[in-house]
Protein backbone atom coordinates (compact mmCIF):
# COMPACT_ATOMS: atom_id res chain seq x y z
CA UNK A 1 0.00 0.00 0.00
CA UNK A 2 2.78 2.46 0.90
CA UNK A 3 4.49 1.87 -2.44
CA UNK A 4 1.30 2.68 -4.30
CA UNK A 5 0.53 5.69 -2.12
CA UNK A 6 4.02 7.15 -2.64
CA UNK A 7 3.06 7.83 -6.25
CA UNK A 8 -0.02 9.85 -5.33
CA UNK A 9 -0.68 13.11 -3.56
CA UNK A 10 -2.36 12.35 -0.24
CA UNK A 11 -4.94 14.78 1.10
CA UNK A 12 -7.24 14.93 4.11
CA UNK A 13 -10.35 17.10 4.10
CA UNK A 14 -12.16 17.49 7.42
CA UNK A 15 -15.94 17.79 7.39
CA UNK A 16 -15.93 16.30 3.89
CA UNK A 17 -19.11 14.24 3.93
CA UNK A 18 -21.26 17.07 2.53
CA UNK A 19 -21.36 20.61 1.20
CA UNK A 20 -18.18 22.49 0.42
CA UNK A 21 -15.99 19.86 2.09
CA UNK A 22 -17.36 17.15 -0.15
CA UNK A 23 -16.79 19.28 -3.25
CA UNK A 24 -13.20 19.99 -2.16
CA UNK A 25 -12.63 16.25 -1.82
CA UNK A 26 -14.26 15.69 -5.22
CA UNK A 27 -12.11 18.34 -6.86
CA UNK A 28 -8.89 16.96 -5.42
CA UNK A 29 -9.94 13.41 -6.24
CA UNK A 30 -10.58 14.42 -9.84
CA UNK A 31 -6.91 15.40 -10.00
CA UNK A 32 -5.92 11.83 -9.29
CA UNK A 33 -5.19 12.42 -5.64
CA UNK A 34 -5.94 10.00 -2.84
CA UNK A 35 -8.39 11.87 -0.60
CA UNK A 36 -9.33 11.13 2.97
CA UNK A 37 -12.92 12.02 3.78
CA UNK A 38 -12.84 13.16 7.37
CA UNK A 39 -16.23 13.11 9.11
CA UNK A 40 -17.84 12.23 12.42
CA UNK A 41 -20.97 10.50 11.14
CA UNK A 42 -20.08 7.00 9.96
CA UNK A 43 -22.97 6.55 7.55
CA UNK A 44 -22.59 9.97 5.92
CA UNK A 45 -18.85 9.44 5.68
CA UNK A 46 -19.14 6.10 3.94
CA UNK A 47 -21.91 7.38 1.66
CA UNK A 48 -19.63 10.23 0.60
CA UNK A 49 -16.72 7.85 0.01
CA UNK A 50 -18.93 5.58 -2.10
CA UNK A 51 -20.16 8.50 -4.17
CA UNK A 52 -16.62 9.78 -4.74
CA UNK A 53 -15.40 6.33 -5.71
CA UNK A 54 -18.30 5.92 -8.13
CA UNK A 55 -17.10 9.14 -9.79
CA UNK A 56 -13.61 7.65 -10.15
CA UNK A 57 -11.89 9.23 -7.15
CA UNK A 58 -9.47 7.37 -4.89
CA UNK A 59 -11.33 8.23 -1.69
CA UNK A 60 -11.10 6.65 1.74
CA UNK A 61 -12.97 7.29 4.96
CA UNK A 62 -11.32 8.84 8.00
CA UNK A 63 -13.39 8.74 11.20
CA UNK A 64 -12.70 12.18 12.61
CA UNK A 65 -14.19 14.47 15.23
CA UNK A 66 -12.00 17.57 15.39
CA UNK A 67 -13.15 18.27 18.95
CA UNK A 68 -11.94 14.87 20.21
CA UNK A 69 -8.25 14.28 20.80
CA UNK A 70 -8.48 10.50 20.66
CA UNK A 71 -10.35 10.69 17.35
CA UNK A 72 -7.67 12.93 15.88
CA UNK A 73 -4.89 10.64 17.10
CA UNK A 74 -6.63 7.67 15.49
CA UNK A 75 -6.93 9.61 12.23
CA UNK A 76 -3.18 10.28 12.25
CA UNK A 77 -2.52 6.58 12.76
CA UNK A 78 -4.86 5.65 9.92
CA UNK A 79 -3.09 7.96 7.45
CA UNK A 80 0.32 6.87 8.76
CA UNK A 81 -0.53 3.24 8.07
CA UNK A 82 -2.13 3.96 4.71
CA UNK A 83 0.35 6.40 3.21
CA UNK A 84 3.16 7.22 5.62
CA UNK A 85 2.77 10.94 5.02
CA UNK A 86 0.25 13.69 4.31
CA UNK A 87 0.66 16.19 1.47
CA UNK A 88 -2.38 18.40 1.93
CA UNK A 89 -4.56 19.15 4.96
CA UNK A 90 -7.80 21.05 4.40
CA UNK A 91 -9.31 22.14 7.71
CA UNK A 92 -12.87 22.52 6.49
CA UNK A 93 -14.97 21.28 9.43
CA UNK A 94 -16.87 24.05 11.18
CA UNK A 95 -20.09 25.09 12.88
CA UNK A 96 -22.04 28.35 12.62
CA UNK A 97 -24.24 28.57 15.70
CA UNK A 98 -27.09 31.05 15.43
CA UNK A 99 -27.15 33.87 12.87
CA UNK A 100 -27.48 36.74 13.42
CA UNK A 101 -26.46 36.55 17.06
CA UNK A 102 -25.70 39.56 19.22
CA UNK A 103 -22.75 39.37 21.64
CA UNK A 104 -24.93 40.74 24.47
CA UNK A 105 -27.29 37.78 24.34
CA UNK A 106 -25.22 34.89 22.99
CA UNK A 107 -24.91 31.91 25.32
CA UNK A 108 -21.44 31.19 26.61
CA UNK A 109 -21.84 27.50 25.81
CA UNK A 110 -22.47 28.48 22.19
CA UNK A 111 -19.25 30.50 22.18
CA UNK A 112 -17.33 27.57 23.63
CA UNK A 113 -18.77 25.18 21.03
CA UNK A 114 -17.86 27.52 18.17
CA UNK A 115 -14.33 28.03 19.47
CA UNK A 116 -13.82 24.32 20.13
CA UNK A 117 -14.70 23.41 16.55
CA UNK A 118 -13.67 26.41 14.46
CA UNK A 119 -10.42 27.30 16.18
CA UNK A 120 -9.22 24.73 18.70
CA UNK A 121 -10.24 21.90 16.38
CA UNK A 122 -8.12 23.36 13.59
CA UNK A 123 -5.13 23.72 15.90
CA UNK A 124 -5.64 20.21 17.26
CA UNK A 125 -5.78 18.59 13.82
CA UNK A 126 -2.98 20.70 12.33
CA UNK A 127 -0.56 19.98 15.15
CA UNK A 128 -1.37 16.28 15.12
CA UNK A 129 -0.92 16.01 11.34
CA UNK A 130 2.22 18.15 11.25
CA UNK A 131 4.74 15.27 11.47
CA UNK A 132 3.07 13.62 8.47
CA UNK A 133 3.01 16.91 6.55
CA UNK A 134 6.70 17.46 7.18
CA UNK A 135 7.42 14.22 5.32
CA UNK A 136 5.85 15.66 2.16
CA UNK A 137 7.85 17.35 -0.58
CA UNK A 138 5.08 19.87 -1.23
CA UNK A 139 2.95 20.20 1.94
CA UNK A 140 -0.04 22.53 1.99
CA UNK A 141 -2.48 23.52 4.73
CA UNK A 142 -5.75 25.24 3.87
CA UNK A 143 -8.11 26.53 6.54
CA UNK A 144 -11.72 27.33 5.73
CA UNK A 145 -12.28 30.90 6.87
CA UNK A 146 -14.75 33.59 5.77
CA UNK A 147 -15.16 37.21 4.75
CA UNK A 148 -16.96 37.74 8.05
CA UNK A 149 -13.68 37.15 9.87
CA UNK A 150 -12.06 40.16 8.20
CA UNK A 151 -11.87 43.09 10.63
CA UNK A 152 -11.24 45.39 7.68
CA UNK A 153 -14.44 44.36 5.92
CA UNK A 154 -16.40 44.33 9.18
CA UNK A 155 -15.46 47.97 9.83
CA UNK A 156 -15.82 49.31 6.28
CA UNK A 157 -18.98 51.40 5.88
CA UNK A 158 -21.42 50.10 3.30
CA UNK A 159 -20.29 46.47 3.37
CA UNK A 160 -23.05 44.07 4.42
CA UNK A 161 -21.77 40.83 5.90
CA UNK A 162 -25.14 39.51 7.00
CA UNK A 163 -25.76 41.11 10.37
CA UNK A 164 -24.17 41.00 13.79
CA UNK A 165 -22.35 37.80 14.72
CA UNK A 166 -21.17 37.56 18.28
CA UNK A 167 -19.87 34.01 17.89
CA UNK A 168 -19.17 32.67 14.42
CA UNK A 169 -17.50 35.73 12.89
CA UNK A 170 -15.04 36.21 15.78
CA UNK A 171 -13.97 32.57 15.53
CA UNK A 172 -12.99 33.17 11.91
CA UNK A 173 -11.07 36.30 12.94
CA UNK A 174 -9.27 34.15 15.51
CA UNK A 175 -8.59 31.52 12.85
CA UNK A 176 -7.10 34.17 10.57
CA UNK A 177 -4.81 35.33 13.38
CA UNK A 178 -3.74 31.76 14.11
CA UNK A 179 -2.88 31.16 10.44
CA UNK A 180 -0.53 34.15 10.48
CA UNK A 181 1.32 32.73 13.47
CA UNK A 182 1.57 29.29 11.88
CA UNK A 183 3.01 30.86 8.72
CA UNK A 184 5.62 32.68 10.79
CA UNK A 185 6.59 29.56 12.73
CA UNK A 186 6.68 27.34 9.64
CA UNK A 187 8.55 29.83 7.46
CA UNK A 188 11.71 27.73 7.65
CA UNK A 189 9.85 24.69 6.25
CA UNK A 190 8.30 24.08 2.83
CA UNK A 191 4.75 24.16 4.24
CA UNK A 192 2.43 26.77 2.74
CA UNK A 193 -0.56 27.63 4.94
CA UNK A 194 -3.39 29.88 3.82
CA UNK A 195 -7.01 30.59 4.67
CA UNK A 196 -9.83 30.39 2.14
CA UNK A 197 -13.12 32.24 1.91
CA UNK A 198 -15.60 30.24 -0.18
CA UNK A 199 -18.11 33.09 -0.53
CA UNK A 200 -21.80 32.97 0.30
CA UNK A 201 -22.49 29.33 -0.45
CA UNK A 202 -25.82 27.55 -0.08
CA UNK A 203 -25.18 24.90 2.59
CA UNK A 204 -26.92 23.69 5.72
CA UNK A 205 -24.57 25.99 7.65
CA UNK A 206 -26.71 28.95 6.53
CA UNK A 207 -30.00 27.17 5.87
CA UNK A 208 -29.16 26.96 2.16
CA UNK A 209 -29.63 30.71 1.80
CA UNK A 210 -26.38 31.27 -0.07
CA UNK A 211 -26.08 32.41 -3.67
CA UNK A 212 -23.25 30.12 -4.77
CA UNK A 213 -23.08 26.35 -5.15
CA UNK A 214 -20.83 24.19 -2.96
CA UNK A 215 -18.78 23.37 -6.07
CA UNK A 216 -18.17 27.08 -6.64
CA UNK A 217 -17.33 27.53 -2.98
CA UNK A 218 -14.75 24.75 -3.11
CA UNK A 219 -12.74 26.36 -5.91
CA UNK A 220 -10.54 28.64 -3.81
CA UNK A 221 -9.61 25.90 -1.32
CA UNK A 222 -8.67 23.62 -4.21
CA UNK A 223 -6.54 26.40 -5.70
CA UNK A 224 -4.71 26.93 -2.41
CA UNK A 225 -4.24 23.17 -1.96
CA UNK A 226 -2.52 23.01 -5.34
CA UNK A 227 -0.25 26.05 -5.03
CA UNK A 228 3.24 25.86 -6.57
CA UNK A 229 6.22 25.79 -4.23
CA UNK A 230 6.77 29.53 -4.66
CA UNK A 231 3.14 30.29 -3.82
CA UNK A 232 1.96 32.62 -1.05
CA UNK A 233 1.63 31.71 2.59
CA UNK A 234 -0.04 33.26 5.60
CA UNK A 235 -2.83 35.02 3.72
CA UNK A 236 -6.61 34.96 3.26
CA UNK A 237 -7.98 34.46 -0.25
CA UNK A 238 -11.28 34.34 -2.09
CA UNK A 239 -11.91 33.80 -5.79
CA UNK A 240 -10.85 37.38 -6.53
CA UNK A 241 -7.54 37.27 -4.72
CA UNK A 242 -6.24 38.45 -1.35
CA UNK A 243 -8.83 39.45 1.25
CA UNK A 244 -7.69 42.06 3.80
CA UNK A 245 -7.35 40.94 7.39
Amino acid sequence: MLAVMSEKTIALVTGANKGIGYEIAAGLGARGWSVGVGARDAQRREDAVAKLRAAGADAFGVPLDVTDGESVTAAVQLIEERAGRLDVLVNNAGVAGGWPEEPTTIGLETVRLLLETNVIGVIRVTNAMLPLLLRSEHPRIVNQSSHVGSLTLQTTPGIDLGGISGGYAPTKTYLNAVAIQYAKELSSTNILINNACPGYVATDLNGFSGTQTPEQGAAIAIKLATLPDDGPTGQLFDDNGVVPW
